[in-house]
């Protein structure tokens, strides 16, 4: 059976997904629910919190709570992923063998436009449809434009069906290794395969001829697989959280990214400003004065600020995906207590906003 929830927390680099995605499932987990939380590249600090290393990226880590609770953490990796998935669709071992050590490989499966987006999407349907976990979180990738993690499906197969691929496929070198279009054209032919080398290098060449080939009986299990896993992104089990910084420059980048969500017939749940200044008294107008030039001035225009932010977006937003604020932290959470501490502050902060993701799951 498929887990019963599915969150996947997205937004914009540096707005504190990550923590915000381990916050939500130590809260879940404190409820004694069996939660699973997947997240790239976590940063040193947060991985001592969560107690895993590196063999989180190979199974799912138990991580016991001061609460009581055991949560299950994962540390994705593309590379590992795409691993995987070339096992499990090849014809044999010397068919894997053939791609997993092939150079191009090396670089493909870690630089492909949308591989670590569409990878990240992967591992979630591999463990959602384990049935282990009766909520899932995910944490996605740090892109500079979050909606590639949305599109990455998309792209993969589009990949797949593009005629530059299929001009790949064709036999371009003979059994000695040498160009099969320049064979026929003696000294001439020898002389541009010769340029060729030089300026790209034969063996690049080559080991491009030899991925491709090998990899081309693979096509329809990875298409088909990118369709289903567009299709997951696209259940009503899944809902997206849309995290933001607090400042009103980023309003608009807020608003573009939920509507993107919505029109594509994606599930968007709570909206979460985070890191929001405590609301101060004073206005900006007064303390761009310069009595009210210090510390103390400067931390009340930012509440000041982070308010009308916040003001705004939800006077923008659709009252069926409430605009959720949560306050700076004095300092970051370093360790599991913090990360429960921040999470039942996230679930208050949802539960008085009335959002349905806050409700208990125990059904």
């Amino acid at each position: 059976m498929a887990a019963r929830r599915l969150i996947i927390v997205v937004g914009s680099g540096g707005v504190g997904k990550t923590t915000l995605a381990a916050s939500l499932a130590a809260q879940s987990a404190g409820c004694d629910q069996p939660t699973l939380v997947m997240t790239f590249d976590p940063s040193i600090r947060l991985k001592d919190a969560l107690g895993v290393g590196t063999e989180a990226q190979s199974k799912e880590v138990p991580v016991s709570l001061p609460s009581g609770g055991v949560l299950h953490a994962g540390l994705l990796d593309a590379r590992s992923t795409f691993d995987r998935l070339v096992e499990r669709y090849s014809e044999d071992d010397n068919a894997r063998d053939r791609i997993l050590n092939n150079r191009f490989y090396d670089n493909l499966s870690g630089s492909l436009s949308g591989v670590l987006e569409y990878m990240a999407v992967e591992r979630l349907f591999e463990v959602n449809q384990t049935g282990k976990y009766h909520t899932i979180i995910l944490d996605t990738p740090p892109t500079r434009q979050a909606l590639d993690f949305l599109e990455a499906p998309d792209r993969i197969v589009n990949f797949l069906n593009s005629g530059a691929l299929r001009i790949a496929l064709k036999p371009w070198f003979d059994d000695g290794g040498h160009l099969r279009p320049t064979s026929r054209f003696g000294v001439l032919g020898r002389n541009v395969e010769a340029f060729l080398d030089r300026m790209v290098g034969l063996k690049l060449l080559r080991d491009m001829a030899d991925f491709f080939q090998a990899f081309g009986p693979l096509f329809q299990g990875f298409e088909q697989r990118a369709i289903e896993v567009k299709k997951l992104l696209r259940s009503k089990t899944t809902t997206f959280v849309l995290v933001s910084g607090p400042a009103r420059e980023r309003v608009a980048d807020t608003l573009f990214f939920a509507r993107r969500l919505t029109e594509s017939g994606h599930n968007l749940g709570p909206v979460i400003v985070n890191r929001v200044h405590s609301y101060g008294e004073a206005t900006p107008e007064a303390t761009s004065t310069a009595s009210q030039v210090d510390g103390a001035g400067l931390i009340s225009w930012l509440g000041c600020r982070d308010r009308r932010g916040v003001e705004e977006l939800r006077s923008l937003m659709e009252p069926t995906h409430p605009v959720v604020a949560v306050p700076l932290l004095a300092h970051e959470p370093t360790g599991l207590q913090a990360l429960e501490e921040l999470g039942r502050l996230l679930h208050t902060s949802l539960v008085e906003a009335g959002d349905p993701l806050a409700t208990s799951p125990r059904q």
